[in-house]
């Protein structure tokens, strides 16, 4: 609308953008059909070359929006990390280096009221090359600035009026004054070089060009706005639309769960067959484990060990409240981070317990992995995503087999049943009923082989080395006997007890890039899980944080507030993962993003 600056940006090459239907959508509803006659319009197009982060976050895609302005950049800051750290007043969202830049100019525009002073303020803390376009709700201007001296105006009279065109080469205006465009629009035409430490403004009512040297102290002419000016970024919209999503009125499962179905007052089918967990108690423990118990130092029972927060409390448990000494058993099969790597080493030496590591063939074992996403992206489906994972269940038969050579009678499993994630199956057409993942019936298990034998013929792709790895993978975790002590069946499991614990007396490491401390060991589950939140709208968060609410621990609100937190991308793990498996993690997450959404 009159008085809007108008955004959309995506991840894709500008050509594939320009035929994108919603992009259609938006320019014809953004640009009259006769601009230059219904009075002034600024239009500014950018294509990224991807220095600091992802392009898939849509937050680093050009043009950036910050404090107010909005602005594209071509550049490199080299002290960005060190601007950030020494500006903590300007809050970080993504991680372009515009954002940084936008904030100091508009922090700088905020005290100074001056576009120019404010440039040649920023260009003084920072190091690196700056060629900037920027607008904003409290200056009519468009401001074009640079400090190499890479931006170029081409300014066009002509009998309907006067047009002016920037770019950062020359040559590219150049070719446009040669272009058919410029041939029907017979006029006089020019290129204007912008010096170093010069700022354009440009009022598009004009329009104008007003050069200003930002090395003289002269104030520059600004142009205060008409009427309020609103930024619109359109590309936010699958953001806006998850949050849109109709939620449980009880728990905050979405309406893009498998099998879920909301009754008149909004309460979904999980929440009226949901049973609250029934723990057995510490007495319970001690007399379920008391016949293993063993005298001669010996260890009498084994513990399974991944190195995250339940089974590293499990083994805490396990050593410290009864009193038993554990074989700790771990199955390597590639995908843990160094971070699990250096918890497990905290826990078991601080613990001083025997360390049994068996490890896959790893470099297969990525193979395997890098095959079924390779395969996948090639048909994506969410039904298939655990394929990725289908290596890891293995550890079910190595765990049997190391307890039987070491004549060990008791294997303790740390694992919570509030984090069991139904939907996983639920996109393969199966709807679990039990509290595990193995206890499916005889008709489940045929239905998923089914499923995933339909998906192997419709993309022949997933006919590759790993098959033999997946079928194991499946008889290992739906055909074998689960005969294992469940901890957290007799002992409560209290997400910050166990937190506090881990912290507290083993001084347990958590990660970077996200808060929370679930499945940060894990390489693979920020990759899995920003296919379902982009996709679906809904990670593993939503299930664990649900049955919280259920449980009673959480109120609903606080439930929403932690998954917003924790279904944020965790853009360095994805990264490690994409680097350790070894494919292209840009050209996956452009698959990704390019997915029909489940809530379009």
């Amino acid at each position: 609308g009159q008085g809007d600056i108008q955004v959309f940006k995506c991840e894709q090459t500008a050509t594939r953008m320009l035929h994108r239907k919603d992009y259609r959508e938006f320019f014809q509803a953004a640009v009259p059909p006769r601009p230059c006659a219904e009075g002034s319009l600024v239009v500014i197009g950018h294509t990224r070359l991807m220095t600091h982060g992802q392009r898939a976050e849509t937050g680093n895609n050009q043009p950036v929006i910050k404090n107010g302005l909005v602005g594209v950049h071509n550049g490199i800051l080299a002290n960005d990390e060190a601007l950030w750290r020494a500006n903590p007043d300007i809050q970080r969202e993504h991680r372009i280096d515009t954002e940084l830049l936008l904030g100091l100019l508009a922090r700088g525009l905020g005290s100074q009221g001056d576009l120019a002073r404010s440039f040649r303020q920023l260009t003084a803390e920072v190091e690196g090359t700056i060629s900037l376009a920027a607008m904003g709700q409290d200056v009519r201007e468009l401001m074009l600035a640079t400090n190499h001296g890479s931006l170029y105006v081409l300014e066009h009279q002509w009998r309907g009026g006067k047009m002016l065109f920037f770019a950062s080469e020359q040559h590219i205006l150049q070719m446009f004054q040669r272009s058919k465009v410029m041939a029907k629009l017979a006029g006089q035409s020019n290129i204007v070089h912008l010096p170093t430490d010069h700022v354009a403004l440009i009022d598009p009512s004009c329009p104008e060009l007003h050069i200003v040297n930002t090395a003289q102290d002269e104030p520059a002419r600004l142009t205060p706005i008409s009427q309020d000016i609103q930024i619109v970024d359109y590309s936010r919209r699958y953001e806006e639309a998850r949050r849109e999503l109709q939620r449980c009125t009880k728990c905050i499962l979405p309406e893009t769960m498998p099998f879920i179905e909301f009754d008149e007052q909004g309460v979904c089918s999980y929440c009226r067959t949901y049973k609250k967990m029934e723990v057995k108690g510490l007495d319970a423990l001690m007399e379920a484990v008391a016949p293993f118990r063993k005298d001669n130092g010996e260890p009498d029972c084994m513990v399974m060990f991944s190195g995250g927060r339940d089974s590293s409390h499990g083994l805490h448990i396990t050593k410290k409240v009864l009193g038993l000494t554990p074989l700790v058993f771990t199955y390597d099969w590639g995908v843990l981070t160094d971070l699990g790597r250096r918890n497990q080493a905290r826990m078991c030496g601080a613990l001083g317990v025997e360390h049994l590591l068996v490890s896959a063939d790893i470099p297969r074992k990525r193979r395997h992995v890098r095959s079924n996403v390779a395969a996948w992206m090639k048909r994506p489906h969410l039904g298939m995503v655990p394929l990725f994972m289908a290596g890891d269940k293995q550890y079910f038969y190595h765990a049997k087999k190391v307890a039987k050579q070491a004549d060990i009678k008791l294997t303790i499993v740390s694992e919570c049943p509030l984090e069991r994630t139904k939907f996983k199956s639920g996109f393969c057409g199966v709807a679990e009923g039990s509290k595990r993942i193995f206890n499916v019936s005889i008709w489940q298990k045929f239905r998923m082989i089914g499923f995933y034998l339909g998906q192997f013929l419709r993309n022949p792709a997933y006919i590759n080395a790993s098959l033999w790895d997946s079928f194991t993978a499946f008889v290992a975790c739906y055909g074998m006997k689960h005969d294992f002590l469940y901890l957290y069946d007799y002992v409560r499991w209290d997400e910050e007890e166990i937190a506090a614990t881990l912290k507290g007396e083993y001084n347990w490491e958590t990660a970077e890039d996200t808060k929370t401390t679930w499945r940060i060991g894990d390489g693979t589950a920020a990759f899995y899980n920003h296919i379902y939140y982009t996709i679906a709208g809904f990670t593993e968060n939503d299930v664990l944080r649900s049955h919280q609410v259920l449980e009673g621990v959480l109120t609903r609100d606080q439930a929403l507030e932690l998954t917003q937190r924790d279904n944020q991308p965790r853009w360095p793990s994805m990264e490690w993962y994409a680097r350790t498996i070894g494919f292209s993690l840009d050209h996956a997450l452009s698959v990704i993003n390019s997915v029909p959404k489940l809530y379009e």
